[in-house]
């Protein structure tokens, strides 16, 4: 049987009230909500202030096998090179 795309895909029957559409939803206040969360373990912060906390951080210098590619400016290793642009150098990822 051939398919009319055109055609209207909802008929009278299918047309809904919107209150009757809002009867249906549950009210977001009363539902119980499931705070199982194994699946996606999280980090508790606690709420502390850490404003006045310094933190150190060691930025290294590019390395001699390294390269920034021009296109997702990312840092790769040499392995990831694929060619030199006029810009400067393209990684794999970014050339195919």
């Amino acid at each position: 049987m051939a398919t009319d795309y055109d055609a209207p895909r909802k008929t009278d029957e299918d047309t809904e009230s919107i209150q009757a559409l809002q009867e249906r939803v549950p009210d977001k206040l009363s539902g119980v909500v499931d705070v199982d969360d194994a699946d996606n373990p999280g980090f508790e912060l606690g709420g502390a202030d850490l404003s006045d906390l310094d933190l150190d951080v060691v930025v290294l210098p590019p390395q001699a096998d390294e390269f920034t590619c021009v296109n997702c400016f990312l840092v790769k290793h040499q392995s990831q090179f694929d060619h030199d642009t006029k810009l400067g150098p393209m990684c794999i990822e970014c050339s195919a």
